[in-house]
C-alpha cells in the first residue's frame, strides 16, 4: 500500500462540528485545534493553533441555513491560512455544497453561482474536494482540480433493508424526472420496482392553459427542475402518477434535496391517493431552511430520513420521531483515509465492496 510520508491534520469550522468528531472518532485521531470566530465587525477570525507545515489537511465544512454564507467563508479562509502554513496537500470536505442548484443559466442574466464557488476553493488554495451526492454531477466539471463526489445510496440501502418494514414488497419512486437515474438505480440494486411522479409548476399549467405564466416575483429565484427547491414564481402546483403501480406497497421517495417540504408534501399526497399502504421520504440533504417544525410533523409520511450532512439535532429533538438520519460519518472517514493513502475511493461503491 501507498503510503504519504505525512500525517491527517483534520480541521472543521462552525457548521457541523459534530460530524467532523465523528469523524475523527471513526479515523482514530483528534480533530486540529482551530477556533473560528467573528470580529465585533462581523468578519470571520480563524486561528489554527497547531502546525500543518507539510501535513495532509482535510477541512470538514458543510454550508447549511440560516448561515451558508458565513459557513463559506470560514471554509474558504480555513483553507487559506492552512495553503499560507505550508499545508503539503489541502482538501476541502465539503458533504453538502452550496449554491449547487444554481448549476446553469436558466434564464436571462441568472447567475451560475455553483460555479463561482468552485472558482473560490480554487482561489483559496484548495487542491481536491470531497462532497456528497451532487444536485447536478457536471458541477465537477466547474473544478480544474479532482472533485470525489460520494454517494448515499448504499447508506439508503442498508436504512430501508433494516428500516422499512416489508421493504421486499415496496417500490422506489422519484418525485420528478431529473431524479430518475437516481431512484432508478437504488431500485435496481434492491431488485424493486420503480415508479415516477410528474410534476407540473405553476407556469406548466398556465401554458397549458393558454394563459400568461405568472411573473417571476424580483426576489426569486427558478432554481430548475431538480429537487424541492420552489419558489413562489415557478412553485410545484399539479403533481401524477406519471410511471408504475403503487397500490398496496410502501412507497420509498428517493431525492437528493429537500428545503420547503412543498414537493415531499405533494408527491406524498399522490402517492396516498393512488393507493400507497405507507410513505417513506429518504432525501440526501435535509435544509429544511424554510420549514418550521408544523410544516415538518403535518408532512403525510410515516418517516422523513436525511443524512447528518447537515446538523438535524435540533429538528430531531422537535418533531416527535418523524425525522431520522443516516450518518455518514463512516463513509466521509472511509473516503479521507483512502485519499490520504492513495486508494481508489470508487472501491467504496462497488456493489461487492459495500452495498
Amino acid at each position: 500500500m501507498h503510503q504519504t510520508g505525512n500525517s491527517i491534520k483534520l480541521l472543521t469550522g462552525n457548521a457541523h462540528p459534530k460530524l467532523a468528531e465523528a469523524v475523527a472518532s471513526r479515523l482514530g485521531i483528534a480533530l486540529t485545534p482551530c477556533h473560528v470566530s467573528k470580529f465585533l465587525s462581523l468578519e470571520t477570525s480563524v486561528q489554527i493553533h497547531s502546525s500543518v507545515r507539510d501535513e495532509d489537511v482535510f477541512i470538514l465544512q458543510s454550508p447549511s441555513p440560516p448561515d451558508v454564507n458565513d459557513h463559506l467563508m470560514e471554509l474558504l479562509i480555513m483553507i487559506s491560512a492552512c495553503k499560507t502554513a505550508s499545508a503539503k496537500r489541502i482538501t476541502a470536505v465539503i458533504p453538502c455544497y452550496p449554491y449547487a442548484r444554481q448549476d446553469k443559466k436558466d434564464k436571462s442574466r441568472a447567475p451560475i453561482t455553483a460555479k463561482l464557488v468552485a472558482n473560490l476553493l480554487a482561489v483559496a488554495g484548495a487542491d481536491h474536494v470531497i462532497t456528497m451526492d451532487l444536485h447536478a454531477s457536471q458541477i465537477q466539471g466547474f473544478f480544474d482540480i479532482p472533485v470525489d463526489n460520494l454517494f448515499s445510496e448504499p447508506s439508503m440501502m442498508q436504512f430501508i433493508k433494516q428500516e422499512v418494514e416489508g421493504w421486499r414488497d415496496a417500490i422506489i419512486v422519484s418525485p420528478d424526472a431529473g431524479g430518475a437515474k437516481r431512484a432508478t438505480a437504488l431500485a435496481d440494486q434492491l431488485n424493486l420496482d420503480f415508479a415516477l411522479i410528474n410534476r407540473k409548476r405553476r407556469r406548466d399549467l398556465a401554458m397549458s392553459m393558454t394563459l400568461p405564466t405568472v411573473p417571476p416575483t424580483p426576489t426569486g429565484s427558478d432554481y430548475g427542475s431538480n429537487g424541492d427547491d420552489d419558489d413562489e414564481s415557478d412553485i410545484v402546483e399539479k403533481m401524477e402518477l406519471l410511471v408504475g403501480d403503487v397500490r398496496g406497497k410502501v412507497a420509498i421517495l428517493i431525492d437528493d434535496m429537500v428545503d420547503t417540504g412543498h414537493t415531499v408534501r405533494l408527491a406524498a399526497g399522490v402517492l396516498r391517493e393512488n393507493g400507497a399502504k405507507e410513505v417513506y421520504a429518504l432525501i440526501s440533504h435535509g435544509l429544511l431552511s424554510d420549514t418550521t417544525m408544523d410544516n415538518l410533523l403535518d408532512l403525510p409520511v410515516k418517516k422523513l430520513v436525511v443524512t447528518n450532512s447537515i446538523d438535524q439535532t435540533e429538528r430531531i429533538a422537535a418533531c416527535n420521531g418523524l425525522l431520522e438520519t443516516i450518518d455518514i460519518a463512516p463513509v466521509i472517514a472511509e473516503s479521507i483515509r483512502r485519499t490520504h493513502n492513495g486508494e481508489s475511493i470508487s472501491a467504496l461503491f462497488r456493489p461487492h465492496e459495500g452495498w
